[in-house]
């Protein structure tokens, strides 16, 4: 068995050497087991030193010209070479015990997952939202974007990450990956044992009343400004 780690990485070289250290830590899950690892970092047209950090810790670089997330983890995914794909964002820190629960699940049967969320933010609203969306995650099985595994031929058989989207890409390929799960009859796990550790830059970078307003017109939109990066800003405007 074989997992690739693919990290999607836009001019994050104040968090990048962090969270690289934490998942090679938490790679260590596979080798206890006798499975071989790779580390992908997806380079998405950074001007800033995300790729020679992503180096010297020792990660595989490549490089994707377009900023969108969808297209840096599918660029990624493409040059992957493992059974599994394991999709981790730059500023999250998976723990040793998180990668322990995904090979058991791996092991297990199952077609695709995600975990539970744990934002370093002492803000009440902050901690609110993060735990209605974790309920929510377990619920719908839905994964953070932030962590992912999945089977390499089940991520290609549904087509990977739609590169239509510029935020909400995961929600939307968990919808077809569950329906690829009903017609094999696996399973969709959302791991809470082990919430992946992720930055709450976005609740401090950016006020209340903005979230609030893109999660408005989100739903009065249907999603379709979703397809607008500039809708997206959050996500892409470079703020660090």
């Amino acid at each position: 068995m074989k997992v690739s780690i693919v990290v999607p990485a836009f001019n994050e070289e104040r968090l990048l050497a962090g969270s690289l250290a934490a998942i090679r830590e938490a790679m260590g899950a596979f080798d206890e087991e006798g499975w071989t690892s790779e580390l992908i970092v997806c380079d998405n047209n950074s001007s800033d030193r995300t790729a020679d950090i992503a180096r010297a810790a020792g990660a595989r670089v490549v490089f994707e010209p377009r900023n969108q997330i969808a297209r840096a983890r599918n660029t990624g995914a493409a040059q992957a070479s493992g059974d599994w794909l394991v999709f981790v964002d730059a500023d999250s820190y998976p723990t040793r015990d998180l990668f322990c629960e995904a090979k058991e699940a791996i092991a297990s049967g199952c077609l695709a997952g995600g975990a539970t969320v744990a934002l370093e933010s002492a803000d009440r609203v902050i901690r609110f939202w993060v735990a209605a969306w974790n309920a929510l995650s377990r619920r719908l099985r839905w994964a953070a974007g932030s962590f992912i595994f999945c089977e390499a031929a089940a991520f290609r058989e549904a087509g990977g990450f739609s590169q239509d989207l510029y935020a909400g890409e995961e929600i939307d390929l968990f919808r077809r990956l569950k329906r690829l799960a009903r017609r094999s009859r696996r399973e969709i796990v959302i791991l809470h044992q082990n919430p992946l550790r992720t930055s709450d830059r976005k609740a401090r970078l950016y006020t209340k009343g903005e979230h609030f307003r893109f999660m408005l017109k989100t739903l009065l939109f249907g999603g379709r400004n979703l397809r607008s990066r500039e809708s997206c800003y959050a996500w892409y405007d470079g703020r660090r």
